[in-house]
């Protein structure tokens, strides 16, 4: 099972001109080999560009994702990295979700498909990443 960022399924939906191909190959390699998985940061995120929860489904259906509600756990050290990241000099606010999908990967010891990597990187050396760099 891999834990899928929401660039990732972006980038296919929104036929990313640089990274559509690249994800979807990914996307294709993670369901032949174990599954994907979501979280409910990454189907809020994903959400987004979307006029109906029937889209979102039917995209989602397509990719062929489970969804995974978040283990307290990895909530608890979400938070943690946070207050961490902002006790280094972290200044964006707005960078919750990304923790929160880290913690994700390390609490369920699963890779996380991405292309955000330098925050995930730092804050959670340990995850498995599976990025183009």
């Amino acid at each position: 099972m891999i834990l899928v960022d929401t660039c990732i399924l972006l980038d296919v939906v929104q036929n990313d001109p640089q990274w559509a191909d690249w994800s979807q190959e990914q996307l294709e390699r993670g369901l032949a080999h174990g599954g994907l998985l979501i979280n409910p940061v990454v189907y809020a995120e994903f959400s987004v560009w979307y006029d109906r929860i029937e889209e979102v489904e039917r995209d989602l259906e397509k990719f062929g994702v489970t969804y995974e509600e978040l283990p307290r756990d990895a909530l608890f050290l979400a938070g943690k990295a946070f207050r961490q990241y902002r006790s280094r000099g972290g200044t964006r606010t707005g960078v919750l979700p990304d923790f929160f999908i880290g913690a994700h990967s390390v609490v369920r010891g699963l890779p996380l498909l991405t292309r955000d990597t330098t925050r995930v990187r730092t804050c959670f050396p340990s995850i498995a990443l599976l990025s183009p760099d």
